[in-house]
């Protein structure tokens, strides 16, 4: 490995070092004050700054109830599916072109898995392990990197999978900042949010029973 190879590794490795040290001031409150003094940038910031805790490994989910809260059901899944696939894209590279060796020392046996996966089934085995938290999501974006998928097809196939969970958690936000502000018809937005969730912690479930019935059905032809 090359001398600049070393040091963006090393410079990503104290980056996360440095985050994990100070993820306890990361929440809706502190966001929501570093974005007001954006402006009308306030939405470019908040996806940079979403692109960026998926890189360091900071908890995806705070950022995705606070683009709820922050600008509503709508864009605030647009601007945290946005966010959180730059991150995922940008993982994607660092594991592909810089830290391959860091990351397989990471994933283990589980690697293996994935390599199989991906060879077998490709940009659907993707949208499988989005859906299914085989993986920690910031680790998976880093492991698919070492896999021989296309970029293109790894970011279609993310984008289109984490839509679920981003929808049901923006609008879980958005309906929590309505209940605390005593907004019109919060408790039907709270329950709305609910099935929301339900739905989407019952999917993972509902695809792997698809799968075994279609691998039960391509063994018995």
């Amino acid at each position: 490995m090359d001398a600049r190879r070393w040091l963006t590794l090393l410079g990503l490795g104290l980056a996360i070092v440095l985050a994990w040290s100070y993820r306890d001031r990361f929440d809706v409150t502190a966001l929501e004050a570093w974005l007001q003094g954006a402006g009308w940038l306030a939405p470019l910031v908040f996806m940079a700054l979403y692109a960026l805790a998926a890189v360091l490994f900071l908890p995806g989910s705070v950022l995705t109830l606070a683009g709820g809260a922050l600008f509503g059901p709508v864009w605030g899944t647009f601007f945290n599916l946005t966010g959180a696939t730059l991150g995922a894209a940008l993982a994607f590279l660092a594991a592909r072109y810089v830290a391959g060796d860091w990351v397989a020392r990471w994933t283990g046996g589980r690697l293996e898995r994935l390599m199989a996966g991906v060879e077998a089934e490709g940009w659907r085995f993707v949208v499988f392990v989005r859906l299914v938290p085989l993986f920690p999501y910031n680790l998976l974006n880093y492991a698919l990197g070492l896999t021989p998928i296309r970029f293109s097809h790894y970011l279609l196939a993310s984008y289109l999978a984490m839509l679920p969970g981003a929808a049901a958690y923006t609008y879980a936000g958005y309906a929590g900042r309505e209940a605390l502000a005593g907004g019109e018809g919060a408790i039907r937005k709270a329950l709305l949010a609910l099935g929301l969730l339900a739905a989407v912690t019952f999917l993972p479930r509902l695809l792997r029973r698809w799968r075994r019935a279609g691998s039960n059905d391509g063994e018995g032809a």
